[in-house]
């Protein structure tokens, strides 16, 4: 059954608002319970006497903030009935580790597109080509810690023309993907040093090492992005603020 709210062409608000607001409005009241199959994109638009284009952008707003979610070849159903509210990761990595007034900076080594490694496979649950990110921080003149990033080719597209190590990854991935981030799943460990990144950081294989795992995890519980940061084997303090977008 429909509740008796319409579109308002005389409103300055654009058509595929008001729908965002109705189909939330429906999800909220429950009307459309979660876990139940909403109208079709064609009913939608006869319901409401708007194009398929309004409606694809409102559904399309709807996903993206986590009340809803798309099936291919079944249809569309309702996820949650409150809000994705977001998060943002405030993560002043530098300064937490190394302490306040320090000269920092991040250096490019590696970036392209690449078969992920079988640890990657099984955070990013992906047989196919992921791009790949690695960054060197380098803080008063010696290198700190390494950051590899994986992230799935539909996750951003165009990530191949972006100042990736310019950019906090997290913000790259909250700001520029089609998803938001709805989780992020954080484990430290101490590992030993590789010899690849032992040679970077101007360590020894072997070393103990500081590895800092982030898997970002979409509202529909899919992976955004996998990184994970290696440092160099020296005193850290680490501090980590999570804010709620209301």
């Amino acid at each position: 059954m429909l509740t008796k709210k319409t579109v308002d062409r005389e409103s300055q608000q654009k058509l595929y608002v008001q729908m965002y607001s109705i189909i939330k409005e429906k999800i909220e009241n429950r009307e459309w319970p979660v876990g139940s199959q909403i109208l079709t994109e064609d009913e939608l638009c006869r319901a409401y006497d708007v194009s398929k284009a309004t409606v694809r952008m409102a559904i399309a707003d709807l996903v993206r903030n986590g009340y809803l979610k798309k099936l291919q070849g079944k249809g569309t159903f309702v996820m949650h009935v409150m809000p994705d509210l977001g998060i943002t990761m405030k993560t002043k990595l530098t300064e937490d580790m190394f302490g306040e007034g320090v000269s920092a900076r991040k250096e490019l080594l590696v970036k392209g597109i690449k078969a992920p490694p079988e640890d990657v496979k099984a955070y990013l649950k992906t047989e196919g080509d992921i791009y790949y990110i690695l960054c060197k921080r380098v803080v008063n003149s010696e290198p700190a810690y390494l950051e590899e990033s994986f992230i799935p080719l539909e996750t951003i597209p165009g990530i191949e023309e972006m100042e990736v190590c310019q950019i906090p990854f997290y913000e790259m991935v909250q700001q520029q993907s089609e998803k938001k981030i709805f989780k992020v799943v954080q484990m430290i460990e101490i590992a030993e040093m590789a010899g690849d990144a032992a040679s970077i950081l101007k360590t020894v294989a072997g070393a103990p090492v500081l590895l800092l795992h982030r898997l970002l995890v979409a509202a529909d519980g899919s992976p955004l992005a996998y990184t994970r940061l290696m440092g160099s084997g020296r005193k850290y303090k680490l501090q980590t603020e999570l804010i709620q977008i209301v």
